[in-house]
């Protein structure tokens, strides 16, 4: 991977400049700021008991503003707080240089401050760097979510603990992601360990269903050896399901627009989504769309996985029929995404899937394409265990989630996309100028394209 603070000089100058745009256009809270920025600055006065029942998220954003301004004795101002959400965009390579170097089996860069170009590449990943420059929680949520999987990667379970907690404060559903790290820390071990109580996990494209089997027989021979690990992220499971219970459920406030439902096809969108922006890392690489190619070739060992057999057919039809039903009977139109037209969802949903009736139905062979495609890339450098444990945890972050939003998707993408571990020069740069052109289109529409008093975003 390149090494040169370079990319991240620039990548901070353009943030910086793009920041102080948007500051001199948009002088009021907009869109959920008009929430967030009175809470802020009612913390900033020392108001610490006065709460917006509006607001669904704990208060990790505003005291972490509180903070900056105690270290930068700086007004909280709009503007001021603003810097919360783009100080963390701006230290977010950091922290996916080691997530990337866990991923790829190499050592981090000797300098703390020395990101690669792969990590700022992420760091532009169109979702993320737009709600760097509003005062949202989502940037400072994937920031806390990134380091707290870190340090568990790296065996410092008590600081990943805290740090898993802390994104809690952010939003709620990370308590699902501070699991994750935790559980691929272990897996890890388990394959690494010196003792022979070793976990019998294989590669994920040369498994079977009977390694599942194999691997649910061990588990209770391996289960002591993981345990003390266990006891950080059990007292967080504990102070979160205290939360839970004196709260009444997991969403904080207005409760009433925000009720779980069983949204299956949020994951279709999710496996939609991640291809349309990821496409370039997708394809790039020794086991991209070469490979892919290739295995239609009965000498290559993909071939195996991509030619068509009576029973992987069998298969792939009763996924179809799985799918269909599913579209049928959890498919969600939510009231905000058919009434907010400031958001992409808005005429993404009334132009493609509102379209016609049988149209949902007609995405589906796209979808099981991309999962199988993802699957295919990611499993070719992972075990079974390891290729299995992201679409885990994804589920019961996104199933109960009855919007389709963007934001929704960007910790599970960025995890996702960290898997990729041979990215290719030309992919890489690809990629690069595919975040660089979203991100100039939706800026500008944003900023300079308002009709009405209404702006476009994500």
């Amino acid at each position: 991977m390149a090494h040169s603070p370079l990319y991240h000089v620039v990548f901070c100058m353009v943030s910086i400049m793009v920041l102080k745009e948007v500051n001199n256009i948009i002088t009021e809270p907009y869109m959920d700021e008009p929430f967030h920025v009175p809470q802020a600055q009612a913390y900033c006065n020392g108001e610490w008991t006065t709460w917006d029942p509006k607001i669904t998220t704990p208060p990790g954003l505003y005291v972490l503003s509180v903070i900056i301004k105690r270290l930068i004795t700086f007004r909280c101002n709009l503007p001021v707080l603003r810097l919360t959400p783009l100080l963390t965009l701006l230290a977010l390579p950091f922290a996916l240089t080691r997530l990337l170097c866990y991923h790829k089996r190499l050592r981090p860069p000797v300098s703390f401050f020395t990101p690669t170009a792969e990590s700022v590449v992420l760091s532009a990943f169109p979702v993320a760097w737009f709600f760097g420059f509003l005062y949202y929680t989502d940037v400072p949520s994937v920031l806390f979510v990134v380091t707290s999987i870190i340090a568990a990667t790296e065996s410092r379970h008590w600081t990943a603990a805290l740090l898993g907690l802390i994104s809690c404060t952010f939003r709620q559903t990370n308590v699902v992601w501070l699991f994750y790290g935790y559980i691929s820390s272990q897996l890890t071990f388990l394959r690494f360990r010196r003792d022979g109580a070793r976990l019998p996990d294989p590669p994920a494209l040369t498994a079977s269903p009977g390694d599942l089997i194999r691997i649910a027989s061990s588990a209770p021979k391996i289960v002591l050896g993981v345990l003390p690990s266990f006891v950080p992220y059990f007292v967080d499971a504990t102070l979160f399901a205290l939360f839970v219970k004196w709260n009444g459920g997991i969403v904080l406030g207005d409760k009433a627009n925000h009720i779980p439902a069983f949204h299956v096809p949020q994951i279709y969108y999710f496996i939609a989504f991640s291809t349309i922006m990821g496409w370039p890392a997708l394809i790039s690489g020794k086991e991209g769309l070469g490979p892919l190619i290739h295995g239609l070739s009965p000498v290559h060992p993909l071939y195996h996985d991509t030619h068509p057999t009576p029973r992987r057919s069998t298969v792939t039809l009763v996924l179809v029929l799985l799918m269909a039903f599913t579209v049928h009977r959890y498919t969600i139109h939510h009231p905000f995404l058919l009434s907010d037209n400031r958001h992409y969802t808005f005429y993404v949903w009334r132009r493609i899937f509102m379209l016609h009736p049988v149209v949902p139905y007609l995405l589906i062979p796209g979808y099981l394409a991309c999962g199988w495609a993802w699957f295919l890339r990611i499993g070719a450098d992972q075990t079974l265990l390891q290729a299995l444990l992201l679409p885990v945890c994804v589920l019961p972050v996104l199933l109960p989630t009855p919007l389709l939003e963007p934001r929704y998707f960007l910790v599970p993408y960025l995890l996702l996309r960290a898997q990729v571990v041979d990215v290719s020069g030309w992919g890489l740069v690809l990629e690069g100028v595919w975040y660089t052109l979203i991100n100039a289109v939706t800026m500008w529409v944003f900023l300079y394209r308002e009709r009405g008093g209404i702006r476009f975003m994500w």
